[in-house]
C-alpha cells in the first residue's frame, strides 16, 4: 500500500515539475504556486513513507529515477525564472576563458562591455565583482569549455545532480539504510528548481559534502577531508561540519586536503589580496527571508551575529559528534541548518546543502522547509510578506515539535 501511493506522489510531482517549467510565476502567479504546492505536499508524503516501504528492486529504484529525469529535462530547456545567478557564473566562466580575473573585474565596466551578450546582461549586482570561492569558479571555467550559455551551465550541474544521486544512493546502502531513500533527494521540487531550473553552484557543494560523508562512513579519510575541503571551496558554510572530522582523520590528511583546496586558489591569488571578491559586500548588506537575523541585529553588530552563528553551527555538529554514527543524515544536517537559520539572506537554494540528507526521521523538520521555503518564490511576484515568512517557519518548528520531544527522551536517531 505504502509503494502504491509512494508512485502515486511520483506521478503528481511529475506532472505538476512538467507544468512549472512552462508557467512564468511573474505572469500566472496562481498557476504557479499551486503546481509547487502539490509537488512539495507529494513529496513530503513520499519522505514520510520512505521508511515504510521497501523500495529495493533494482527496477522499482530505476523507474522512479527515471521519472526524476523527466521532469528534469523541461525545466533544464526552460530559461531560469526565479533567480539570475547563473548569468554571473556563465560571465566568471567566459572571463577565465579570456584570461581576466572574475574578483576583480566589474560586470559593467566600460572597458569590459564588449565581453558581454544578451545573457550575461541579465546578470544581478553587475557593480560587484564575484563573491563566489575559487573551486566553484573552477567548475564555471570548465563547464563554459566548450560553449559559454546558460544552457550548458545548467547541463554541467545537472551532472552533478546525477553524479549526487549516485553517490548518495552508495552511502545510504552501504550504511544500511536502503537506496529506495534515495528518492528522498531525487524527488525534492527545490532540487528540480534550482538546478535544472535555475541552475545554482551550490548542488556542487552538496555534491562535495555526500561523498565526503560516504568516505568518511567507508574509512577513506583521505578522500573524505578532501572532498569535505573542496566543498568550502564551493561555498564556505561546510566550514563548521570540521568537528565530525575530529580524531576521525589524521592531521595530514586535514593538510593534505586543505593543501588541494589552496592549490584550487593560488591561480586567483593577485596583488589585490585573497579571492573573496564582493563576499563581504554580501555578507554586510544582503538580507532577505532572515527573521532571526532581523531581530538579533537589532542589538547586535551584524559581523558579531554571523560569528556567533558559525559557532552554533560548530556547536550543533560537536555535539552531533558524540551522540551520533559517522553515517547519521542528521549528524551533517543539523549543523549546517543551524548556520543557515540565523543567517543575513536565506534563499531556497541555500537548503540544497541540506537535501542529500533528508533520509530519516531526524532530519524531518528539515524536509518540510525545503517544502515550506518555496513561498520565498513570492518575493518575485509581490516581494516577500510577513505572513509567508510566518507559515515558512512555522511549519519547520510545528514538524521540529516530535523530534525535541523524542530527543528528551531518546537519544537522536543514527
Amino acid at each position: 500500500m505504502a509503494s502504491r501511493l509512494i508512485y502515486a506522489c511520483g506521478a503528481i510531482i511529475a506532472v505538476a515539475m512538467i507544468a512549472v517549467a512552462r508557467v512564468d510565476p511573474r505572469v500566472s502567479p496562481v498557476a504557479f504556486f499551486a503546481y509547487v504546492g502539490a509537488a512539495g505536499v507529494s513529496y513530503l508524503t513520499v519522505v514520510w513513507l520512505l521508511p515504510r516501504a521497501r523500495l529495493e528492486s533494482r527496477w522499482e529504484l530505476a523507474f522512479c529515477l527515471g521519472l526524476a529525469a523527466l521532469w528534469r529535462v523541461p525545466l533544464l530547456a526552460s530559461p531560469p525564472l526565479l533567480s539570475t545567478d547563473v548569468y554571473r557564473y556563465v560571465w566568471d566562466g567566459r572571463l577565465q576563458h579570456l584570461g581576466y580575473d572574475p574578483y576583480t573585474v566589474i560586470p559593467d565596466d566600460p572597458a569590459v562591455a564588449k565581453l558581454h551578450d544578451r545573457e550575461t546582461e541579465q546578470m544581478n549586482h553587475p557593480w560587484l565583482p564575484t563573491p563566489y570561492p575559487p573551486v566553484a569558479e573552477f567548475f564555471f571555467r570548465v563547464a563554459m569549455r566548450a560553449s559559454a550559455t546558460v544552457r550548458a551551465m545548467k547541463a554541467g550541474l545537472l551532472m552533478c545532480d546525477a553524479l549526487l544521486v549516485v553517490v548518495l544512493w552508495r552511502w545510504l546502502v552501504a550504511s544500511g539504510r536502503g537506496g529506495g531513500r534515495v528518492l528522498a533527494y531525487a524527488w525534492n521540487p527545490l532540487v528540480a528548481l534550482e538546478v535544472a531550473g535555475n541552475g545554482h553552484v551550490d548542488v556542487l557543494g552538496a555534491l562535495f559534502l555526500v561523498l565526503a560523508a560516504w568516505c568518511l562512513t567507508e574509512r577513506r579519510r583521505l578522500l573524505a577531508t578532501t572532498a569535505w575541503m573542496l566543498a568550502i571551496g564551493v561555498k564556505l558554510l561546510p566550514i563548521v561540519l570540521a568537528p565530525l572530522f575530529w580524531k576521525r582523520v589524521r592531521p595530514r590528511d586535514v593538510a593534505l586536503g586543505g593543501l588541494v583546496l589552496i592549490l584550487f586558489s593560488v591561480p586567483f591569488v593577485s596583488r589585490h589580496g585573497l579571492p573573496i571578491g564582493s563576499l563581504g559586500t554580501y555578507l554586510d548588506y544582503w538580507r532577505f527571508n532572515a527573521p532571526l537575523f532581523g531581530m538579533a541585529e537589532t542589538i547586535l553588530p551584524s559581523r558579531l551575529i554571523m560569528a556567533l552563528a558559525a559557532l552554533a553551527g560548530v556547536a550543533v555538529a560537536a555535539r552531533l559528534r558524540q551522540v551520533c554514527a559517522v553515517d547519521a543524515p542528521a549528524a551533517w544536517a543539523w549543523p549546517l541548518a543551524a548556520v543557515l537559520f540565523a543567517a543575513p539572506a536565506l534563499y531556497p537554494w541555500y537548503l540544497l546543502w541540506l537535501t542529500p540528507f533528508l533520509t530519516n526521521g531526524a532530519t524531518w523538520p528539515l524536509a518540510v522547509w525545503t517544502a515550506s521555503s518555496l513561498l520565498t518564490y513570492l518575493d518575485l511576484i509581490i516581494g516577500m510578506p510577513w505572513w509567508a515568512i510566518a507559515v515558512e517557519y512555522g511549519f519547520v518548528l510545528a514538524a521540529a515539535v516530535p523530534l525535541v520531544r523524542g530527543v528528551v527522551r531518546h537519544p537522536i536517531e543514527a
